[in-house]
């Protein structure tokens, strides 16, 4: 499966690129982490765009451009502030329409090459409106045209020695605020802040690959989420030090409460949690 996999990729790359290089949306995650290095070991020389602003946790763009810096991969850095977006400013449900639009326009314009994202097989599942915006404006999905699954790149990212192969996905913070939110810079900041004091705390309790999200439920109520799973088998101590040291980066919002889930994505978009449609 690995090398049918890899070869399909391969092919679809080459019919894309343009003398070896394409440009791609790189936001550091797993999967255009992992188009980047199968990119790069199959002799092309990608361009990665990563896209700064107020919606990125400042953690995740150092390590984007650390990982590109540590394999020689040409790495730029374009400026969107989706702050200044009518449905975004508004937290309107077609806010990631209109975000994931406005980004790939910029990423379009700041180069001259074929546009590719991390776009993967399993993406089709449930309420993604941004994946509509790629589609308009033409940006290939080699990942989900290869038919390769979030499991699929887990997999061919461990086996062809990509670091962290088992990197959990960081959706964008405005995905921590309901729609009907109104979404500012200190809001995202504080939810930055307290995601990466709940980060450290798993790191330094030997939990690093435990997911969570902390979200801002409603303005009186802040909720870490953990997978039942993963909080049925956390000692209590690391639970009470997550919430702790959440509640002390995020001075001026409601101490964060636990609350265990079935599925860490789409919370706003479940009939039962969404009531602004």
């Amino acid at each position: 499966m690995e090398n049918a996999s890899l070869d399909k990729l391969r092919k679809i790359m080459t019919e894309t690129a343009r003398n070896g290089r394409f440009a791609l949306a790189y936001s550091g995650g797993l999967d255009s982490r992992f188009l980047a290095h199968a990119a790069r070991l199959q002799g092309f020389s990608p361009l990665l765009l990563h896209v700064s602003g107020p919606h990125v946790p400042p953690e995740e763009s150092a390590f984007a451009r650390a990982w590109a810096t540590e394999l020689g991969l040409e790495f730029r850095e374009i400026p969107v502030d989706p702050l200044t977006l009518p449905s975004v400013s508004r937290g309107e449900k077609d806010r990631c329409y209109e975000c994931k639009r406005a980004m790939f326009t910029a990423l379009s314009a700041a180069c001259d090459l074929p546009l590719c994202d991390g776009t993967n097989a399993s993406d089709s599942q449930g309420y993604r409106p941004g994946l509509r915006a790629v589609r308009e404006l033409g940006v290939v999905s080699p990942l989900a045209l290869a038919g390769l699954t979030k499991n699929d790149i887990h997999s061919l990212a461990e086996s062809t020695g990509m670091s962290l192969p088992w990197q959990k996905a960081r959706p964008c913070l405005l995905t921590r605020l309901p729609y009907g939110a109104r979404p500012t810079r200190e809001t995202l900041a504080a939810v930055a802040a307290g995601e990466n004091a709940v980060r450290q705390v798993l790191r330094q309790g030997g939990m690093p690959r435990v997911d969570f999200r902390l979200r801002l439920v409603s303005p009186d109520r802040t909720e870490l989420h953990l997978l039942r799973s993963d909080a049925e088998a956390m000692p209590e101590n690391i639970k009470n030090a997550m919430l702790r040291q959440a509640e002390a980066a995020m001075p001026g919002y409601p101490a964060p409460v636990l609350s265990l889930q079935d599925s860490l994505s789409g919370f706003f978009d479940r009939a039962s949690v969404y009531n602004n449609p």
